[in-house]
């Protein structure tokens, strides 16, 4: 039922009661039989005040709830703009059942732009991925499919058909740690049950640099350590990754013989473990975008480095599911600064 038509219903209920009241009290009360012949225009007359008086209380109570209902409607038709306590509902003589109502509704239409927001800012994220994640495909498939059309040609020296070979084997391997990384980020972003326990930092180092020393020599990279620090509550899988990860970066951006030390420490009821090389370090761009999906300050340089451009956003991801911050810096020297925090587990007993 309408608003309006609510407003009649009732006016029309009192008006026809309050008739009905003076009808029979006046019949019941008047004695003289002459006097009531004036009783029905009475009745008429109070029916018709009661009637309006009725029409405009009720209009004055109930206009505030017919604009709660209006803006309910607009909001489930998609007009997240709408606010429901507002200022102008406020002044009027309203039920206060109703400006409970209508802030209740405030808080619940806050929850829903809320998350209507939030999925739209998913949505483009996922967008951006997709289109991220086919240009980086996009690139190695062409390089392959060049290598293979070229060798095609019964001409071409061995030596060139040789190093079209070692072209189609490296971008493989692109595709392949491209979709390593993939499935390692989906993993740690999915609602995937992990098993947190108490993890040794110097352990997971230790660990890290005995996984790539192979690495290390093969870049002429010297690795070095030095501190302590706290232990924490993580996955010593995942902290190992994020050793790795880091460790990786700085050697694909230090020359021959580039040094990367990793220092443990504990700071504020935090355990901080810094990986630092003496590389050019990252430039003037803004060290936040450095965890970006596939970002590269140097797209040239580091097409060469081999990398897929998700490391660090790995490495963003698992710190921050620690409750843990990570950040980079520009070290005076020259190098860069890669500076993880995750909160300390108090010392056992």
């Amino acid at each position: 039922m309408s608003y309006r038509n609510i407003r009649i219903a009732i006016a029309s209920v009192s008006a026809l009661a309050t008739l009905l009241a003076v009808l029979t009290l006046g019949f019941i009360l008047l004695a003289d039989p002459g006097a009531t012949q004036l009783l029905p225009l009475l009745a008429v007359v109070a029916a018709l005040v009661v009637f309006f008086a009725t029409s405009a209380l009720v209009g004055i109570l109930l206009h505030p709830l017919s604009d709660l209902l209006n803006k309910v409607q607009r909001l489930s038709q998609g007009d997240y703009t709408v606010r429901f306590a507002e200022e102008g509902i406020q002044k009027r003589f309203t039920p206060q059942v109703i400006t409970h109502l209508a802030e209740s509704l405030d808080k619940v239409g806050g929850r829903v732009r809320s998350s209507m927001a939030d999925v739209a800012a998913e949505s483009r994220r996922q967008g951006q991925f997709i289109s991220d994640v086919s240009h980086e495909i996009r690139t190695p498939l062409t390089a392959i499919r060049g290598a293979a059309e070229t060798m095609l040609d019964e001409d071409i020296p061995y030596e060139d058909r040789a190093y079209f070979c070692e072209n189609i084997i490296r971008e493989s391997e692109r595709l392949t740690r491209l979709a390593a990384d993939l499935i390692t980020l989906q993993r740690i972003e999915g609602d995937g049950e992990v098993v947190l326990k108490r993890v040794n930092l110097h352990d997971v180092v230790g660990k890290a640099i005995d996984l790539m020393e192979p690495l290390f020599e093969e870049r002429i990279v010297h690795v070095s350590t030095s501190g302590e620090a706290p232990d924490v509550l993580g996955d010593p899988d995942r902290l190992q990754q994020v050793v790795v990860n880091l460790m990786d970066n700085a050697s694909r951006h230090v020359e021959d013989d580039g040094h990367v030390h990793i220092e443990l420490s504990g700071i504020r009821g935090h355990s901080v473990i810094t990986v630092s090389d003496d590389g050019p370090g990252f430039g003037d761009i803004d060290p936040a975008r450095l965890f970006d999906r596939f970002y590269r300050g140097d797209r040239s340089r580091a097409r060469t480095t081999g990398g897929t451009g998700l490391g660090l956003t790995i490495v963003k991801t698992i710190v921050t599911s620690l409750d843990g911050t990570v950040e980079a810096v520009n070290l005076p020297g020259g190098g860069a600064c890669f500076i993880v925090a995750i909160p300390s587990l108090s010392p056992r007993e």
